[in-house]
């Protein structure tokens, strides 16, 4: 008879412990540690495996199957791999189950055989989903949140697609502790994995949350899937932004836009349509090319400098990386001339999208200066580059293909660092450092109507 031992694992990171701490060692967080119990296998031998010599190993490329919706397949690398895991996590009420339901419908009427396994609502309830959406009756689910019956289920029918929403319901009777605590949800991970690999079931796995918008539950959860995708966006706001964090198959780069209509979510296959447009004229909006995987996008970058009483001043970020903003208007107070010592500065990117690589350092320079000194940027230009500490510009990378997104917006004239190749179509203005840029790219005509108003 196995030997019964008493473990403390971590709720946060998995960290275990022989005995109750007030405190993880392993990530500092006060009060994670809950109580588990491991049978030993001590006693037991092992039979030993052959190795055999990796270039012996055939690596046939497996045909992806493609989810209907372009959006979700752009971020997956092509569709779902057969035998893969996927974790999908997003806050409450984003759209996750929207999505995969919808992705589920197009997968059975393309012949193939798809299953939903729902712990969180009943069959009723997702019925009444699936009419509402549409094109999802073919669709096979099952209300279960037993662990060893959905297993037991996945080896019976091998469908060609599983959703498991979500995975922190689901409950291994052989553990004694609560659904979603860190022993269950390991076990249901590493079970589903099991299972998905011999029977070759693509399956997507439907993950809570915390308050910081990391997936719940033990970081081992990330390392067992093969991708990992993030739902980011407001309830409240009409658009969504699906991103890879972890992917095997593609890459994390990847960038899938959606919106929320009265019919699920719907794919947006131009993105700049909707989140780079300006108004002429308007102060503190400039309009910046950011690159997300192979994907170009325009976006708006919106900025608000008011005077402060405060020691000292706000730099608020929606969007874009604080510490980058910081950085960014240090830069133009000691390298451009645009005093904001005594300002708080706010910025904002329009839609809700979070910009995450340094192209898009010029634009944000452009809004905040546009802002500081009340001269809106000039009309039908937009601007992309690289701003270093010295106040010099550098280059963003696959500049082309920025250019031609800026082209077919209808954009006439681009900022950019000095050296970036020309392009049919649209006028570039190379600089070498920030205050040239300010220069370059302020309209310069709203100073003279200001003094003559």
């Amino acid at each position: 008879m196995p030997k019964v031992t008493v473990q403390f694992t971590c709720a946060e990171c998995g960290t275990t412990s022989g005995r109750w701490l007030g405190r993880c060692p392993g990530c500092a967080a006060f009060g994670t540690l809950v109580e588990e119990l491991h049978g030993s296998d001590a006693g037991t031998v092992a039979e030993a495996l052959t190795p055999v010599p990796i270039g012996e190993v055939r690596a046939d490329e497996a045909d992806r199957i493609p989810t209907g919706i372009s959006e979700f397949d752009r971020v997956l690398g092509g569709g779902l791999v057969p035998a893969s895991l996927v974790l999908v996590g997003g806050e409450p009420g984003v759209g996750k189950s929207t999505l995969l339901l919808s992705a589920l419908g197009a997968i059975a009427r393309s012949g193939r055989q798809a299953l939903l396994v729902t712990g969180e609502e009943s069959a009723a309830q997702v019925s009444l989903r699936a009419m509402r959406l549409g094109g999802a009756d073919t669709v096979e689910i099952l209300a279960a949140t037993e662990l060893d019956a959905v297993c037991a289920t996945l080896e019976k029918e091998r469908p060609d697609v599983c959703v498991i929403d979500s995975v922190q319901t689901l409950h291994a009777s052989s553990l004694s502790s609560a659904p979603g605590s860190v022993a269950q949800v390991r076990e249901a991970a590493g079970r589903l994995l099991r299972v998905a690999k011999e029977a070759g079931v693509a399956t997507i796995l439907v993950g809570h949350v915390t308050k910081d918008g990391a997936v719940a539950g033990p970081r081992v959860l990330e390392h067992l899937v093969d991708c990992v995708l993030q739902f980011e966006g407001d309830r409240y706001q009409e658009h969504r932004i699906l991103r890879a964090t972890k992917n095997r198959f593609g890459s994390t780069n990847e960038l899938g836009v959606f919106e929320m209509t009265a019919r699920g979510l719907v794919g947006v296959p131009d993105p700049s349509q909707v989140f780079g447009s300006t108004h002429p004229g308007e102060v503190g909006a400039a309009v910046g090319s950011v690159l997300e995987g192979t994907r170009p996008i325009l976006l708006e970058v919106q900025a608000l400098v008011a005077p402060t009483d405060l020691a000292m001043p706000r730099r608020v970020a929606t969007g874009v990386d604080p510490r980058r903003l910081a950085m960014i208007v240090a830069v133009l107070g000691r390298h451009a001339g645009v005093a904001l010592a005594s300002a708080d500065v706010f910025v904002n990117v329009a839609g809700g999208v979070k910009i995450e690589e340094p192209g898009a350092d010029l634009a944000v320079a452009l809004a905040i200066a546009s802002a500081a000194r009340g001269v809106p940027v000039r009309e039908g230009l937009g601007a992309f580059g690289e701003i270093g500490l010295t106040g010099r510009l550098r280059a963003a990378s696959q500049a082309e293909r920025r250019l031609d997104e800026c082209t077919k917006l209808g954009i006439a004239t681009v900022v950019t660092p000095a050296g970036t190749p020309e392009r049919k179509g649209v006028v570039v203005w190379g600089v070498e450092t920030l205050r040239e840029a300010l220069q370059a790219g302020l309209d310069a005509r709203a100073d003279v109507r200001d003094a003559a108003a």
